[in-house]
């Protein structure tokens, strides 16, 4: 996965996608954090890695590469925002519906669905409004991302490269969507340079 991440970094340069990844600073540990978890497995069952604008796993707007027995996927968007950052990434679905649907549509289309890891019974406060059942469910949503298994065979070969390339050109419109939302909250807080976006 190291040397993966490595070569896909070179692939993103080469085509101009604005995210980047490598072998140090992309792929998650192996090594389980056993001391809150009922679970004292010391290993996880699964290799991660994932390709941001800065190659940083805290960077927002992601890349997302999973491994594992029977559960290879990708996935693409927001995951854990903070708490002002989810709600003004809420407020901008709710603004710009149109431009939410055609930023998400390149994921779709590829088969790629929403994930709805933590999702919420009811909207959240504040939202309560709503009336557009689509917007609703999307309201409910911790993550603003979308994942699409994939055959373990892609492993073997090069063609999981190009997979990936295609995926993160896919999802360029959700990200930058994204990036405009969160941006000025990391600026502020002094995690985006200026002008980045």
């Amino acid at each position: 996965l190291a040397a993966l991440m490595d070569d896909l970094a070179s692939r993103f340069a080469k085509e101009e996608i604005p995210l980047t990844c490598s072998a140090k600073t992309s792929v998650f540990r192996i090594n389980r954090d056993v001391r809150f978890s009922k679970n004292k497995e010391p290993y996880k069952t699964n290799l991660g890695a994932v390709a941001t604008r800065s190659g940083l796993k805290k960077d927002p707007g992601l890349l997302y590469i999973n491994i594992a027995p029977d559960n290879c996927f990708t996935g693409a968007g927001f995951y854990r925002l903070e708490g002002e950052e989810l709600r003004a990434f809420r407020e901008a679905i709710i603004s710009r519906p149109g431009a939410f649907r055609a930023a998400t549509a390149p994921l779709i289309q590829r088969g790629h669905h929403f994930i709805d890891r933590d999702k919420l019974k009811r909207p959240p406060r504040g939202f309560e409004g709503v009336e557009n059942a689509e917007t609703i469910e999307l309201l409910k949503l911790k993550h603003i991302a979308l994942s699409k298994p994939f055959d373990a065979e892609l492993l073997e070969g090069p063609a999981l490269i190009d997979e990936l390339v295609e995926v993160a050109r896919a999802a360029l419109p959700l990200l930058e969507f994204g990036w405009r939302v969160v941006d000025p909250f990391r600026e502020v807080a002094g995690e985006v340079p200026a002008g980045r976006r």
